[in-house]
């Protein structure tokens, strides 16, 4: 299988203080549905630059059809704001139709698997079909594995730390700001492939190895 690029991606969803540790199961918790999804296209050829990124808003709605109000946790752990997601936050439905544009024929990768907020919990909220199947997305953290970063570490580490792990000079990056953290897992993979501890061949979602 030959492919030109990859997408890497990181989304982020309705939280607020404590929520992960309940598995969004408190009384007050809301459903962990997206707010704002970061891309990156990596080309897997030549010297593996980075092609286009992507940075959408979208605008939470609960499952009765109401406009959510963003947890001042939440706005303070990501630095989204409640006037952003006014005034530059589109439909879920609208947001997905322009991260499959943005990918094209690429497959998806996430620190994780982020696609199961994205798709399995916000479709399912909103009351709308998957757009994009399962099969489109990949685990980045099975690239790393591959590439020898140790299993504990892995278990350790989030996204926007994966750059200074590796000791990558990086512009500054504000972690849990999608597009961000999307960077630096792009930056991480780039690394590795210029190190050629990956191949582009890795890159092919079918492969279990």
């Amino acid at each position: 299988m030959t492919m030109q690029s990859a997408v890497l991606y990181d989304c982020e969803y309705l939280t607020m203080e404590g929520a992960q540790k309940r598995y969004w199961a408190g009384p007050l918790d809301p459903d962990p549905i997206v707010v704002q999804i970061g891309a990156v296209k990596l080309g897997l050829e030549g010297d593996f630059p980075i092609l286009e990124t992507e940075k959408i808003y979208v605008t939470p709605v609960d499952r009765f059809g109401r406009e959510c109000t963003l947890d001042p946790y939440f706005i303070d752990l990501t630095g989204i704001s409640q006037e952003t997601v006014r005034q530059e936050g589109i439909s879920l439905k609208s947001a997905i139709d322009r991260l499959a544009g943005f990918a094209g024929p690429a497959c998806m990768w996430a620190w994780g698997k982020d696609e199961l907020n994205l798709m399995g919990i916000s479709c399912y909220v909103a009351g709308i079909e998957p757009i994009l199947p399962a099969n489109r997305f990949g685990n980045a953290s099975r690239l790393l594995l591959k590439a020898g970063m140790p299993y504990e570490d892995i278990q350790k580490t989030n996204s926007g730390q994966l750059a200074d792990y590796f000791g990558i000079a990086h512009p500054p990056l504000n972690g849990h700001d999608a597009l961000d953290d999307a960077l630096s897992i792009t930056f991480t993979l780039q690394h590795l492939l210029h190190a050629k501890r990956l191949s582009p061949s890795d890159f092919d979602p079918t492969r279990v190895d």
